[in-house]
C-alpha cells in the first residue's frame, strides 16, 4: 500500500494524477461502443421454402428468428399466439408434419420444406373444423388467447392416439391409448388455459374423439 503522506505531491501533481484516473475510468467504455460499432455482427438471411396451411411459401428470413416470429411477423398468421415465449404455456402449438410443436422454441431455418398447419390452415368462419365447432360448442375458452394452441394440440392429439402412439403417462394411468377424458388430459397437459377452462375442453375434445373414432 502507497503511504501517501510520504509521497508529498503537489497540487499540481495531485490535480493531474487525479485526471488521469479519471479518463482511465470515462474512455474505455467509448473505445468500446466504437469498436463494437465498427465489428457488429452483420445477420445472415437464409432463403426457406415451407408448405404452410397447404400454400407453398419462399422467404427469406433471418437465421435466427423463431417458427412463431416468422408465422406471425412475415406471414401475418398471428392466429398462434406468444406466451410465455419459453415453450412452457403452449399458446405458440402449431402443428409441423403432423407433430405438435411449441413454435418459439424452435427456428424457421430448421424446417426447410416442412408441412406446417396453424390454426388459420384448420377451418374458415363458414367451414368450421369439428374441433373448432366443438370449442365454441362446449364454451372450451374464456380469454380465448390459448385457444388456437389449445385446438392445433387436440388435432394432433386424436391423431396420436388413433396411431397409438404412446402418452408420456405414468404408469398411474391408461396404458393403450384411448380417447378417455383422463388419456385426453394427460396429452394436453403442456397447453394451460389460465382462465381455467379445462373440463370445457376436455368436453369439447372427447365429444369429437368420439366422432370421429
Amino acid at each position: 500500500m502507497i503511504d501517501l503522506s510520504s509521497a508529498r505531491l503537489s497540487r499540481r501533481g495531485f490535480l493531474i494524477l487525479g485526471t488521469v484516473s479519471a479518463s482511465a475510468l470515462i474512455l474505455p467504455p467509448f473505445l468500446t461502443a466504437e469498436a463494437t460499432a465498427a465489428n457488429r455482427y452483420q445477420p445472415f438471411s437464409s432463403r426457406l421454402s415451407l408448405t404452410i396451411n397447404g400454400r407453398q411459401r419462399q422467404l427469406d428470413v433471418d437465421t435466427r428468428t423463431t417458427l412463431l416470429d416468422t408465422l406471425r411477423e412475415n406471414l401475418g398468421l398471428t392466429g398462434t399466439k406468444k406466451g410465455c415465449d419459453h415453450g412452457q404455456c403452449g399458446a405458440c402449438t402449431v402443428i409441423v408434419d403432423d407433430q405438435r410443436i411449441n413454435s418459439c422454441l424452435t427456428l424457421a431455418v430448421m424446417h426447410e420444406g416442412a408441412s406446417i398447419t396453424t390454426i388459420e390452415g384448420l377451418g374458415t368462419p363458414d367451414a368450421l373444423h369439428p374441433l373448432q365447432a366443438a370449442f365454441i360448442k362446449h364454451d372450451g375458452y374464456q380469454c380465448g388467447y390459448c385457444t388456437p394452441g389449445q385446438i392445433c394440440s387436440a388435432v394432433a392429439v386424436m391423431k396420436e392416439i388413433k396411431a397409438g402412439v404412446p402418452s408420456h403417462a405414468s404408469s398411474s394411468l391408461i396404458d393403450a391409448p384411448t380417447f378417455e377424458p383422463r388419456e385426453i388430459r394427460e396429452r394436453i397437459s403442456g397447453n394451460i388455459c389460465r382462465c381455467g377452462a379445462y373440463p370445457n375442453i376436455i368436453d369439447a375434445i372427447t365429444e369429437v374423439a368420439e366422432a370421429s373414432a
